[in-house]
């Protein structure tokens, strides 16, 4: 990993579930050595988040399979922050440590003496990223926030959906703002370098999702008129949604005049491009009703891949709505390698999801899969701060460590 770009930065990672491990995932998979600290009681509570489980090596459930998206490329340990000799360690970890990630409810650390006025005590230079459901100020500051809570308050339910308000099927807020975090620490890091020292980062899951809001939010402030819910439809682009063929649906993209042109040829319908009601996309926005009947109609007479055959020739964006199985079957997916396993201790091999960011030269590297619970305990602490085998032995049985 000694190529990587952030091989030489050490993250303690403090954050559990999903937003926080998103973030400590991103910056180990670009090479940096990612300690998870875990409750020694349980550990991160995702690894439960089940079923379905993988199995061990003696048949019996292992780690959630939810577990396992958000933690390669990181080592476990489990210390109990609660008692005094844990919060030393941390805080000596701390003080070799580049980053610290941590979601807790804000303010929620300062008793151990591990929020970031404590530790930048012990390191001026500590990025120290907090992430939270609402951010380290205002009046629902301590108020916890989870994915579902978020995308309901933030807006996004209320553009989502046909009938009622619908959340998206992944945890889009927790993964933005995991994205989002990774991009903050490196920011701060690159900040660092150019002699500005350490800093705290305030990632609030409100925040980013109102930021996802995107086009709908300046649709809003342009308008002044709250979107409402469009299903698979695109409240500025038409046509830019899915449509029944003969034997299947087909999700269409058209994303200017000119598509617009080449997909009326395709279709069959020439004419329409021609047509005052359709000829431009505002026209076609304001006359959304009638050409997506004609459309529907028109797609209706042959199947989705007949359809996929004449519409690639013709430049339009297109494609099937797929299952996950179809997904990574696909020859799309095959090509760029996203389905991939790694060896996990006592399991066999653990699947995995490929990172998106393809740099030519110093790209994401895989070299651990998702740690078990306290895996690396005894190793980290012995490496780290010199605890021998006997201290070790000492702490575990005192429930300091496991």
């Amino acid at each position: 990993m000694s190529s990587a770009p952030l091989s030489h930065i050490r993250v303690l990672d403090l954050s559990r579930v999903l937003a926080g491990p998103w973030c400590g995932q991103i910056l180990g998979d670009l090479g940096a050595d990612v300690i998870k600290v875990e409750n020694p009681a349980s550990g991160d509570d995702t690894r439960s988040w089940g079923p379905p489980f993988l199995k061990d090596e003696a048949g019996e459930d292992a780690d959630a399979a939810y577990y396992l998206c958000a933690n390669r490329n990181k080592r476990s340990i489990a210390i109990n922050i609660t008692e005094p000799d844990g919060q030393a360690m941390l805080r000596r970890l701390a003080a070799d440590s580049d980053v610290v990630i941590e979601n807790y409810k804000t303010g929620g650390l300062k008793k151990y003496g591990l929020d970031y006025e404590s530790l930048r005590r012990v390191n001026p230079d500590l990025i120290y990223c907090s992430v939270t459901g609402f951010g380290q100020t205002g009046p629902w500051s301590r108020q916890p926030g989870y994915d579902f809570l978020i995308q309901a308050m933030g807006g996004l339910m209320s553009v989502t959906g046909e009938d009622a308000p619908t959340k998206v099927g992944v945890p889009a807020v927790d993964l933005f703002t995991g994205v989002y975090a990774a991009g903050a620490v490196m920011a701060a890091l690159i900040a660092r370098s150019k002699g500005q020292g350490g800093q705290h980062i305030d990632m609030a899951l409100f925040d980013v999702q109102a930021a996802m809001l995107a086009n709908q939010a300046a649709n809003y402030f342009v308008s002044g008129r709250a979107p409402g819910r469009s299903g698979n439809a695109h409240p500025n682009i038409v046509p830019y949604q899915d449509f029944p063929t003969a034997d299947g649906r087909l999700a269409v993209a058209v994303g200017n005049d000119g598509q617009f042109n080449a997909f009326a040829r395709a279709l069959g319908r020439p004419e329409w491009a021609d047509d005052s009601r359709f000829a431009r996309n505002a026209d076609r926005v304001a006359n959304r009703e009638i050409l997506i009947a004609e459309i529907t109609v028109t797609l209706a007479t042959e199947g989705v891949d007949h359809w996929i055959a004449a519409l690639h020739e013709a430049g339009v964006p297109c494609g099937p709505i797929q299952q996950l199985d179809q997904v990574f079957s696909h020859e799309q997916a095959r090509a760029r390698e996203l389905a991939f396993s790694l060896p996990m201790s006592g399991v066999g091999d653990a699947p995995m999801i490929a990172n998106p960011m393809r740099l030519s030269e110093t790209g994401p590297q895989y070299h651990r899969a998702p740690p078990r619970f306290a895996e690396h305990t005894q190793e980290v602490l012995h490496e780290r701060l010199g605890i021998d085998e006997n201290e070790f032995l000492t702490l575990r049985k005192r429930s300091v460590v496991r």
